[in-house]
């Protein structure tokens, strides 16, 4: 495990859940903790100190906890990636690979520009379909991703194998599913 922030011991870890033989790390009770919020938010925005970009972009739900301060405290625009059916002008989409099936996220075709440099900020990467996604959508509409950051990653499930060819941090990461 590497963890720069101090953050791995505000996570909650659940033994076989959601089957036997995972752990789910629980980011709730990174959130519900003031200093393992702002150390988060914190550790997001040094990572992000030398990066020159536009516009942040968060996926749904997780993605708007982080991403959303990150924005703010910059002075960046934020752009919300939802699942299909929930914006209301017109959209862009993608599908990806679940475990098992398929999902489809969406933003507005308007929320980046030709040339935009974005940052996308989620709160964990397992196995990287999601952000794979949204890269696939801020290119189709003429935008640059600088830098790809997560508070935690699974690295046991090669996530990082699958956004390689992009700047990725993750501020916690474990070795293992």
């Amino acid at each position: 495990m590497q963890d720069r922030y101090g953050i791995d011991q505000y996570v909650r870890s659940i033994p076989d859940f959601p089957e036997k033989g995972i752990i789910f790390r629980d980011i709730t009770s990174v959130i519900q903790n003031a200093e393992g919020l702002k150390k988060s938010i914190d550790g997001m925005i040094e990572s992000l100190k030398d990066v020159e970009f536009d516009v942040v972009i968060g996926p749904e739900s997780r993605g708007f906890i982080f991403g959303m301060p990150v924005a703010y405290a910059l002075e960046k625009g934020f752009v919300p990636v939802r699942k299909k059916g929930k914006l209301p002008c017109e959209t862009i989409e993608m599908e990806y690979e679940l475990e098992y099936g398929t999902a489809v996220v969406e933003m507005h075709k308007d929320a980046i520009k030709p040339g935009d440099k974005v940052v996308i900020i989620d709160d964990l990467v397992a196995t990287g379909g999601t952000i794979e996604a949204i890269i696939k959508m801020v290119e189709s509409l003429g935008g640059e991703v600088v830098k790809v950051q997560f508070l935690m990653e699974l690295a046991g499930l090669n996530g990082r194998e699958k956004l390689k060819g992009y700047e990725m941090d993750s501020l916690l990461i474990y070795d293992g599913k």
